[in-house]
């Protein structure tokens, strides 16, 4: 018989939620916004190199936003 899964209920804020869903929603709304913006922006990536650099800028940015914003809708639903 397998042994039971132990469960959690944090006080506050569950930041292992936070995480996951930060680390979840950061991939999906982020590969399209890096694609879409390098081709608004029009910048020269020639080499793949640039590419990385860029997305790395454009990918932090949306990271942060998407933790502040999962953060605060947690913090809200306690």
């Amino acid at each position: 018989m397998p042994e039971p899964v132990e469960s959690h209920d944090p006080e506050g804020v569950d930041y292992a939620w936070v995480m996951q869903t930060t680390f979840a929603l950061t991939i999906v709304v982020g590969a399209p916004v890096v694609a879409v913006v390098s081709l608004l922006v029009g910048v020269s990536l020639p080499t793949w190199a640039a590419r990385a650099e860029f997305a790395i800028r454009v990918g932090a940015l949306v990271w942060f936003v998407v933790a502040v914003g999962v953060f605060l809708y947690a913090r809200s639903q306690e």
